[in-house]
């Protein structure tokens, strides 16, 4: 195997694929990135068996495959100067020397037979999406997905797909984030696959433009194809909770602020919060919302805003850091809260983005 081409295009290349790739695994290979030269042009494959990336870049060479240690690969390009050119060679079938101007490195290599591609298997189901879509998607939910829940099934995002609608779905059992788009092609029936939390991030890191993405999903995978990579993930084995259950049928008090402010006001006064649970407490009246809150070193914060809401006095708490995540997440200048009795659980909305909603619980102050 042997290839040339120019850093810039290998260092994008590598820099893709070594976001899925472990630093630290039990299986030496999974640390490796796979380069396959085939007809000029070059495959790298990264997998930690759970996400896998592949992308491809045009070179010259001779065609052949091995692994190598993806880090230091990229390692070696990131601190080459702009436009060096690179040789890379397999050597005696055991190191990959590469050349770039004055510079040699002979790098370790393991055998490509033993690399873990990933394979879908099964009946398909195939649709696309748009990918500034899709973007806006992960970016209005991924924010609410568990850390390390003992409810699996909440580590990750659900990407609901019904018929011309696709919804992402994100919640760590304390609040919800829900946004709807549309599909390219229509699905027939309703696939609800969870993926796992890192493929969320990574795919997330990867979109950009308006290219049509083509989705294929099999009962315990997804594949994406971006216009310069694929990206494959296993999904998380389970079946996610039923969300809509938790948006309230009918809200008896509704009031609507600006977005700014409200954002700004929550931050100010969480600075005198609990550390440890971070609550504040909402005291809404006609036409003004007090926040404030209290910690154990006898320490206040209260700060009063101008709101439109007409209705009884009621009063509530919540974690300012998942209210201020709901505010952040809406778009519109002004948005509106929404609470529901008995437990005054908030429906955070854009007014002008019905797509688009929030689900923050309450807590006890």
């Amino acid at each position: 195997m042997r290839f040339s081409t120019v850093r810039e295009p290998l260092l994008e290349a590598l820099q893709k694929v070594a976001g899925v790739i472990e630093r630290r695994s039990t299986l030496p290979i999974l640390a490796n990135v796979l380069l396959r030269v085939e007809n000029g042009r070059l495959t790298l494959v990264g997998t930690d068996l759970e996400v896998e990336l592949v992308t491809a870049i045009a070179v010259e060479g001779d065609d052949g495959e091995t692994t190598v240690q993806a880090r230091k690969l990229l390692d070696i390009c990131r601190l080459l100067p702009t436009g060096t050119p690179i040789q890379c060679r397999l050597r005696d079938g055991r190191n990959l020397e590469v050349r770039a101007g004055r510079s040699r490195f002979a790098l370790a290599t393991l055998g490509s037979e033993n690399f873990p591609e990933f394979r879908l298997q099964g009946e398909e189901t195939r649709t696309g999406i748009n990918s500034e879509t899709l973007q806006r998607l992960l970016a209005k939910t991924t924010y609410a997905m568990a850390l390390q829940d003992v409810r699996y099934y909440l580590n990750g995002l659900l990407l609901e797909l019904d018929g011309e609608a696709v919804r992402a779905v994100a919640s760590d059992g304390h609040r919800l984030a829900f946004s709807e788009a549309r599909l390219e092609a229509p699905v027939e029936g309703v696939r609800q696959p969870i993926l796992p939390r890192k493929g969320v991030q990574e795919l997330a890191r990867l979109l950009e433009g308006e290219d049509t993405i083509g989705i294929r999903l099999t009962a315990n995978a997804i594949r994406l194809e971006l216009p310069e990579a694929t990206f494959s993930a296993k999904l998380i084995d389970g079946r996610y909770p039923d969300y809509r259950r938790v948006f309230p049928s009918e809200v008896s008090r509704v009031l609507t602020a600006d977005r700014q402010p409200l954002k700004e006001a929550i931050s100010r006064v969480s600075i005198l919060s609990n550390e440890q649970y971070r609550g504040i407490r909402l005291d809404v009246e006609p036409g003004r919302l007090r926040l404030s809150a209290h910690n154990p070193d006898q320490e206040e914060a209260e700060e009063a805003l101008q709101v439109q809401y007409k209705g009884e006095p009621f009063s509530v708490g919540f974690n300012a850091a998942y209210l201020t995540d709901a505010v952040t997440h809406l778009d519109a200048d002004t948005i509106r809260l929404s609470f529901a009795d008995p437990n005054f659980s908030c429906l955070a909305e854009d007014p002008e983005d019905p797509g688009t909603r929030f689900i923050i619980m309450p807590m006890r102050l």
